[in-house]
């Protein structure tokens, strides 16, 4: 586990969009796939946008809890899925340390975990991803931000924490 993020990847909504159509270009040569589950927070949108690139009526849930802002935890089952996961595709923002995909899969053994970006740690648990990033970086997602400025990279303090040198 990475002690302290020192890069950040901001994703806009744009960006995620077309994101999470690549992912359903890969997808749709692997399927066809009966249902959709989505790793519930951070899968909603990808599922969402994945469920309708290839045209899946059928999406359901799984809750795990497992971060709190950019701290991780150990990850908590909220709503488990049954079955065995044949012809089902799990979708999730991204693999980090694998840990959430590890228990889903676990679930669903049949399933295929894809996800929009994986990290190093992580990447060895998604069977389908668009985009890798390094174990250091904190990806910002469109629905944990919020517009405002940022000064240039130069401008900003050795400590890596995004603030502008004093």
């Amino acid at each position: 586990m990475v002690e302290r993020y020192e890069k950040g990847f901001p994703v806009s909504w744009d960006q995620l969009h077309r994101d999470a159509r690549a992912l359903a270009w890969r997808l749709a040569e692997l399927g066809p796939w009966r249902s959709i589950v989505a790793v519930t927070r951070g899968g909603l949108v990808p599922a969402a946008i994945v469920a309708r690139e290839l045209d899946i009526r059928l999406v359901d849930t799984v809750c795990i809890s497992s971060y709190d802002h950019q701290d991780q935890r150990a990850a908590k089952v909220l709503k488990p899925v049954t079955g065995d996961g044949a012809d089902i595709l799990i979708i999730d923002d991204l693999a980090d340390t694998g840990a959430t995909a590890r228990i889903v899969r676990e679930m669903l053994p049949k399933a295929h975990f894809a996800c929009v970006y994986a990290k190093p740690a992580g990447r060895s648990e998604a069977h389908t991803f668009v985009t890798e990033v390094s174990q250091d970086t904190w990806i910002f997602f469109p629905w944990d931000t919020d517009l405002r400025f940022v000064p240039p990279i130069a401008e900003r303090d050795s400590a890596g924490d995004g603030e502008a040198a004093a």
